[in-house]
């Protein structure tokens, strides 16, 4: 399996096509329309400069994609970035996720990132996981959220400490920027 960084041309048909059950049959995602692979196209395009959004290939095909993204617009946020990941039904309990994380949360905080958040619409026993293993705790759960597939829906709140908690003011007060470089 390769992770690689996402090219917008290329990669756009494939995270699509691994999103669009999420959004038509389960609550996982709150979308409610399926975003094409020209919409899929542009948000990896914008969203990766600022941003780490990788995919993992196997055979040539996409079998799952992970991403960073800003976690709330006021700048005293800025340290701080949600991380998704979603693997297509074919690859699953096959390590994707775990390689996709394992590969992205290590960028982060390289980027000057602190913080890594991970929204969880419950119950999703394997993804509560999949964070977990690679330390996110729960900080908290917002109850009666989001309607679904005709019920109410619970999002559970996971936070990581990509960095040792300081005291000390960030080195950089300016937003994080992306990195080019390999992650290994």
């Amino acid at each position: 399996m390769l992770v690689r960084h996402a090219d917008p041309s290329r990669d756009g048909q494939g995270c699509a096509a691994i999103y669009e059950p999420f959004v038509r049959r389960t609550a996982v995602s709150f979308e409610e329309d399926v975003p094409d692979a020209r919409e899929f196209s542009q948000r990896i395009q914008e969203l990766s400069t600022r941003y780490p959004w990788l995919v993992a290939e196997e055979d040539g095909a996409v079998a799952g994609y992970a991403y960073a993204a800003q976690h709330r617009d006021r700048a005293s946020y800025r340290w701080a970035a949600d991380v998704t990941v979603y693997v297509g039904e074919g690859w699953r309990s096959r390590g994707v996720g775990r390689a996709l994380y394992g590969a992205l949360l290590p960028l982060l905080p390289r980027q000057g990132l602190q913080i890594a958040c991970a929204g969880i619409t419950l119950p999703n026993e394997a993804s509560v996981a999949l964070h977990e293993s690679f330390g996110f705790e729960l900080v908290g759960v917002y109850r009666r959220i989001g309607w679904k597939l005709g019920a109410w829906r619970d999002v559970g709140w996971w936070q990581l400490a990509l960095v040792p908690a300081s005291e000390d003011p960030p080195a950089e007060l300016g937003p994080p920027a992306r990195l080019e470089s390999k992650w290994s």
